[in-house]
């Protein structure tokens, strides 16, 4: 098949073009800017919140995979949630539609909900319940917290204990987090292709250790070989107060909506395990892989 993918040029998307070619799909990428492809990769240029600029480039295409996705806005750039999530998603169907593809692929994310209070979530869900109202035979999934060699959270984090043994805590830092492998994440979009029974299904997906946010740091310091760090807990409600003013500040680490997803936590069960027949990679390998190396 040949596969149209929006986003596949961020972190997701490279562990997902490689499963994809090992498959023996053929890939094509919208991309911002003209750049050198990675492999056998056919690129269109294009923004996705313009349909007129990309919807052509579609053509010829088997499937669409959208992983577009925003952690953070920064509305002086035009990068919100409302773009990048619930715009960028109903431009991909609808050029999906005008070129006669039927199958669509949509990366949510685990917490979407109907109530959700995070305008990430709320988007997110937006989202979703535009592919649901498609014609397409559309499967999403909701990873949880992705890890890898380029993710932006452990290596964050992995970057401040490497400067000092002292990693501040948000409140109790008892909150759960499930995080999976971006090989595995990848591994499951490239396997519903095949499989007709994933479509009109939704899918949460989580790694197969549940651990604390205060066990993580634990983690990513024994990774790194280092001891435990220091925690001094931080009021939440002292946060909440002072969140709001710093987060307009690009390089504020946090932001309300990130804290409102951190306490929500991000935990789900194993039922994606039944449909796509594989276990996903531990977090305390998966991590000191690529840690221990930097």
């Amino acid at each position: 098949m040949k596969i149209f993918i929006a986003g596949g040029s961020g972190f997701v998307g490279e562990h997902l073009i490689k499963e994809l070619q090992k498959s023996g799909h053929s890939v094509r990428t919208l991309v911002h800017s003209r750049s050198k492809p990675r492999g056998e990769i056919e690129q269109v240029f294009g923004d996705v919140t313009r349909l007129e600029t990309f919807e052509q480039g579609l053509s010829g295409c088997d499937a669409v995979i959208n992983l577009v996705g925003i952690i953070r806005e920064f509305p002086a750039r035009g990068i919100t949630f409302e773009r990048l999530h619930v715009q960028a998603t109903a431009n991909l169907l609808a050029a999906a539609t005008g070129n006669g593809i039927r199958r669509y692929l949509q990366m949510s994310a685990l917490g979407s909900r109907p109530a959700a209070v995070s305008a990430y979530h709320q988007t997110k869900w937006r989202a979703e319940e535009s592919v649901r109202g498609s014609a397409l035979e559309w499967t999403i999934f909701r990873p949880s917290l992705i890890f890898g060699p380029h993710d932006a959270f452990i290596n964050m984090l992995a970057a401040q204990l490497r400067l000092a043994p002292l990693m501040p805590v948000i409140g109790s830092g008892s909150y759960r987090l499930q995080p999976i492998h971006a090989d595995d994440v990848a591994r499951c979009f490239t396997l519903a292709l095949a499989m007709p029974e994933t479509i009109g299904q939704a899918y949460e997906l989580c790694g197969g250790d549940r651990v604390s946010y205060e066990a993580l740091l634990d983690m990513i310091s024994a990774a790194l070989g280092r001891p435990r760090p220091f925690k001094p807990h931080m009021p939440l409600g002292l946060m909440k107060l002072a969140i709001p003013l710093m987060q307009k500040i690009p390089q504020f680490p946090i932001t309300m909506d990130q804290l409102q997803m951190l306490l929500e936590e991000s935990i789900c069960g194993g039922e994606w395990q039944k449909t796509f027949g594989f276990e996903p990679r531990g977090l305390q390998d998966g991590i000191g892989e690529y840690l221990h190396k930097t």
